[in-house]
């Protein structure tokens, strides 16, 4: 890959992905405001943020690509997007618990002041978690920065995830099999 990439993300999580797959990048933060209109699907919700956050670079990159992505947590049509506090963390993971929800990530790649727009959609299944190791795992892991309040690379992921349909990485925060693909037709 000869182009620079821009990861306009403060996620250690999809810098890590991306370091696995030796693409050379470097992180430039904006700040974008996260609304997106009622009527969207989830799916839709994803890429519509995506983009919103490619939107803010388009007046001043030249031949890089920058690489957006937004994650969001679906179960029953509610989105769970990142907790509030420690109680409403607690409340989602209740709410995730002996649940299938779907973890769905929309990605932009802005190059030549072209958008590049594509999501991924993985079905995770939990186990029944007690309170107990809800509590103990917000307590320790505090997520408060992950969409539905969990990391699958986590204790609760690994104690608490049975299955998943698609792609893990998507789950983390980056479809890589899919990006991938996408960074190579540029």
């Amino acid at each position: 890959m000869n182009h620079k990439i821009i990861l306009a993300s403060k996620s250690p999580r999809r810098q890590e992905l991306l370091k696995l797959m030796d693409i050379n990048f470097h992180v430039v933060l904006k700040e974008v405001d996260e609304s997106y209109p009622e009527q969207l699907s989830p799916e839709e919700i994803a890429v519509y943020i995506a983009e919103k956050k490619a939107k803010a670079f388009d007046e001043t990159v030249t031949d890089e690509i920058v690489l957006t992505a937004d994650t969001i947590v679906c179960v029953n049509n509610q989105i769970l997007g990142k907790p509030e506090n420690e109680a409403h963390a607690i409340e989602m993971l209740q709410t995730l618990s002996g649940r299938m929800h779907q973890v769905i990530t929309g990605v932009c790649l802005l190059y030549q002041h072209r958008y590049h727009s594509f999501y991924d959609v993985s079905e995770v299944f939990f186990a029944e978690l007690s309170d107990e190791e809800i509590v103990s795992y917000v307590n320790e892991y505090k997520p408060f920065d992950k969409a539905g309040s969990y990391g699958i690379q986590e204790r609760i992921g690994l104690i608490g995830i049975e299955r998943i349909n698609g792609s893990y990485t998507n789950v983390v925060g980056l479809p890589t099999e899919k990006l991938y693909r996408e960074l190579m037709k540029l």
